[in-house]
């Protein structure tokens, strides 16, 4: 198998490729080796891979990784233009009950949270990158969460993002008011939002 058969089978599936997808092409273990040492493919972590020049944005690596991951706090402020501030690490949600050692990965950098699966399970809207779902907290959930995290953002990061949410004409009043129900923080939301609208 060709070089330019392993990049079509990687394009079709978001830039990634599981072991057993390589199986599948009739590539095993001394193949994938082989592969490795002359630098066609990396080893992301164990059991994924990607080609050593990937071009595929990291938000795309991330959901080819772990599925249910959702984008979240600072990294989905940014996607939203809420901030100008590229986050250090990707920050993303995903289910306390998942197997943590699942999440220690070297690239791309990421940041994780861990929730209740019914809060997880709270405003998740997708994108499609590169023919790959994407899932991401949408805005209004997004703003409950950096209500939330407070503490855990800069103070201008944080004032930025509600002043621009404000001025969103896409924002859904209706809906952020009912996460903050959900997430026992409707008085948050009236005390830093209210005063806006």
């Amino acid at each position: 198998m060709d070089r330019k058969d392993i990049y079509q089978a990687l394009k079709n599936n978001g830039g990634i490729l599981r072991t057993s997808e390589l199986n599948k092409l009739g590539l095993y273990s001394r193949q994938i080796n082989k592969l490795i040492e002359k630098g066609d493919i990396v080893r992301l972590k164990r059991g994924f891979y990607e080609l050593s020049d990937n071009t595929y944005p990291e938000e795309v690596v991330i959901a080819r990784l772990f599925p249910n991951a959702v984008i979240f706090l600072e990294s989905a402020l940014m996607v939203y233009g809420y901030t100008d501030r590229i986050p250090s690490s990707w920050q993303i949600a995903v289910d306390r009950n998942s197997e943590k050692s699942q999440y220690q990965i070297d690239y791309p950098i990421i940041d994780v949270f861990y929730m209740e699966s019914k809060l997880l399970g709270v405003g998740i809207d997708t994108m499609q990158i590169e023919g790959v779902y994407v899932k991401i907290f949408d805005r209004d959930r997004t703003i409950c969460d950096i209500l939330r995290y407070e503490n855990k953002i800069e103070r201008e990061v944080f004032s930025n993002a509600i002043q621009r949410y404000v001025k969103d004409p896409t924002k859904n009043i209706r809906r952020l008011l009912k996460y903050s129900e959900v997430l026992n923080l409707k008085n948050k939301v009236q005390t830093y939002i209210g005063v806006w609208l």
